[in-house]
């Protein structure tokens, strides 16, 4: 045995891969003196710290738009209820079975169009009957008043008796009074004749049939055949509130007020009408009143029973400065804007707006005509902040909305697809 003795080769091959691994990482992180690292950790964080000033250094990239003089009209929103002109159920004033429909369902018919037919066969054999009875009384009052010349003449010769003639001359009298009876009959099987042939009593639209061909209809009936509403012009029902209403009458007593009808969306106008009628009285349990628009509905684009937003225009402010909504800013002493100046820089400036929508504000004192006010940006501006003034485009209409600068052109590129830049 041999001293000293000999490792296994297995051992050996790990503890030179070991070692190898050692040697690499020190190879890989060489080392440095402590004033030299801490030199190099300094730059580091320094490069940073540039890098992320570098990123919010330079103008602050807005949007603005100059105020303008512009006539504003003054008005107030509602939220209406359409309803038909006139709305009538066709019912049957006879009974008797119906025979025919005479219209389709949704066709449009005017005054006096045939609707429905009921089987008049029990109706005209009234009617035939009162003539006949007319007709025959109208010859016996012919032959009555024959008689009547004849005894008069007899009684003026003394050949006959003057009582004789009276009573041929009371019997005329009795049958002219029948055929007038015989007349009202007619009339009124006439009447009831007519009646078996329904018309429309109101230009309208029918609506979905109420009834089949063949059923047995009563004039107690309440179902109906059929219901036809006037569609043209049509109503607009909305209430406004009560501190509205001076507004509202001073506008009614110069001209029916104009009125519009609004799509969901609050903007894209359906029809355009007039102010008709202000109810005669306020609802107390809401403090509101009812006010009704005639609307001519030409296109057909208001229909009974449907939700609409009205606008009522009640007057109208001439040559008011307008800003659009957007540069309107909130802050903790009311309004304020961020004007313009010739430096390429902004104020934050107080203002007092009139009146404000969703597209424009009536400024009345703080901005001029001609001024420009920022209308994006304004989570970076603050007073006398420089700014790049950059044309509002479709592309960054989210990005006014949430009032942030315009996004580098190299990210709107990725987006519209042209992919990251090339490496040269």
């Amino acid at each position: 045995m041999s001293w000293p003795p000999k490792r296994p080769a297995s051992l050996v091959a790990l503890a030179t891969l070991v070692a190898l691994a050692a040697g690499g990482v020190y190879v890989a992180r060489p080392w440095h003196s402590g004033e030299d690292g801490a030199k190099e950790s300094a730059a580091a964080a320094g490069g940073k710290r540039d890098g992320r000033r570098r990123g919010f250094d330079g103008p602050i990239a807005i949007t603005a738009t100059p105020a303008r003089v512009a006539d504003v009209p003054v008005t107030i929103d509602a939220v209406g209820t359409a309803q038909a002109l006139n709305t009538v159920t066709v019912r049957t004033q006879v009974d008797g079975r119906l025979i025919k429909l005479a219209f389709e369902e949704g066709q449009n018919v005017k005054k006096g169009d045939i609707v429905a037919l009921i089987d008049p066969t029990l109706y005209q054999a009234a009617y035939d009957q009162a003539v006949a009875k007319k007709a025959q009384d109208e010859a016996n009052l012919a032959n009555a008043r024959v008689d009547v010349t004849r005894y008069k003449k007899l009684a003026a010769s003394n050949f006959g008796s003057q009582q004789q003639y009276a009573t041929q001359e009371s019997l005329v009298t009795q049958l002219e009074a029948q055929i007038r009876a015989d007349q009202g009959a007619i009339d009124n099987a006439k009447a009831t004749l007519d009646y078996a042939t329904i018309r429309s009593p109101i230009d309208g639209r029918t609506g979905i049939r109420l009834v089949d061909v063949g059923n047995i209809l009563h004039s107690s009936d309440q179902t109906g055949i059929v219901v036809i509403t006037q569609l043209q012009p049509i109503y607009v029902v909305f209430t406004v509130p009560q501190q509205s209403l001076p507004a509202v009458q001073k506008a009614q007593s110069r001209a029916p007020a104009k009125a519009a009808a609004l799509a969901s969306d609050n903007s894209s106008v359906l029809d355009t009408g007039r102010v008709a009628v202000i109810d005669n009285q306020i609802d107390q349990t809401t403090g509101t009143v009812k006010v009704k628009a005639t609307f001519e509905n030409k296109e057909l684009s208001l229909w009974p029973g449907q939700f609409v937003n009205v606008r009522v225009t009640v007057d109208l402010l001439r040559d008011a400065r307008v800003v659009p909504s957007a540069a309107i800013q909130r802050g903790p002493n009311g309004a304020f804007v961020y004007v313009l100046n010739a430096d390429e820089t902004v104020s934050m400036r107080p203002v007092v707006v009139g009146r404000q929508d969703e597209a424009q504000a009536v400024i009345v004192s703080g901005v001029e005509p001609g001024e420009k006010v920022a209308t994006t940006g304004f989570a970076r501006l603050v007073d006398g902040s420089q700014v790049r003034v950059m044309e509002p485009t479709a592309d960054r209409g989210a990005e006014a909305a949430e009032g942030a600068a315009p996004r580098p052109r190299r990210e709107r590129n990725r987006e519209a697809g042209g992919g990251p830049p090339q490496r040269r």
